[in-house]
């Protein structure tokens, strides 16, 4: 499967273009779901080599996402309420920070898939920016809301056939710590900070 996986162009090479500020802060909203060795953080295509199949498959199995109207509709569901209602009953808040990251990610897999174009893999990530700018004001912030999200998630798995499919609360406590961290240099949130959002957009 390495071997396999190898051979497949990298993303970087059909999406030579560095994806200016506004962008990469737009896809690092996916930043926290996007744990794995091939994903890719800082272009719009989710994984660091083309691997459009993978990106169907995973909808298909993770999301019943099998078509666009599926997709579009999806995306609209968690713009709209998402698993913020259900934890706004039981925190009293409501983490839009986990719904954000969700609708981020999808969004990057159904352009990776060939459901979105670019345009409008670009249009949907920018529907979510005012909520997002609205509730937060920093990434430590939005990461504090995304684990309060996540927890609440996982607790409705609790005696369902999915409920070992989460990774292990440890394993996503840690891979914000590093996101956060400020000397790491390959995190997109270091690269992209908070308030760069508000500014006008420039090269990176």
């Amino acid at each position: 499967m390495a071997i396999w996986n190898r051979r497949k162009p990298k993303a970087a090479s059909k999406y030579p273009v560095p994806l200016t500020t506004h962008q990469l802060w737009m896809v690092s909203l996916s930043a926290p779901v996007n744990r794995d060795r091939d994903a890719s953080r800082t272009t719009l295509y989710p994984f660091t080599r083309i691997d459009d199949e993978k990106a169907r498959r995973w909808l298909a199995e993770q999301w019943e996402i099998t078509s666009r109207d599926a997709l579009v509709g999806r995306l609209d569901g968690l713009a709209r309420t998402g698993y913020r209602t259900r934890a706004r009953l039981r925190l009293g808040v409501e983490p839009l920070a986990w719904d954000a990251g969700l609708y981020v990610d999808i969004s990057r897999r159904g352009f990776a898939c060939g459901m979105l174009s670019e345009a409008e893999a670009w249009t949907a990530l920018k529907n979510i920016v005012p909520a997002v700018v609205r509730s937060y004001a920093s990434w430590n912030e939005y990461a504090e809301h995304y684990l309060l999200g996540r927890m609440v998630w996982r607790d409705n798995l609790r005696g369902t056939p999915d409920a070992n499919f989460p990774a292990p609360q440890a394993v996503s406590d840690a891979h914000l710590k590093s996101l956060l961290d400020p000397a790491n240099r390959a995190s997109p949130w270091n690269m992209a900070p908070w308030e760069a959002i508000s500014h006008p957009d420039h090269a990176r």
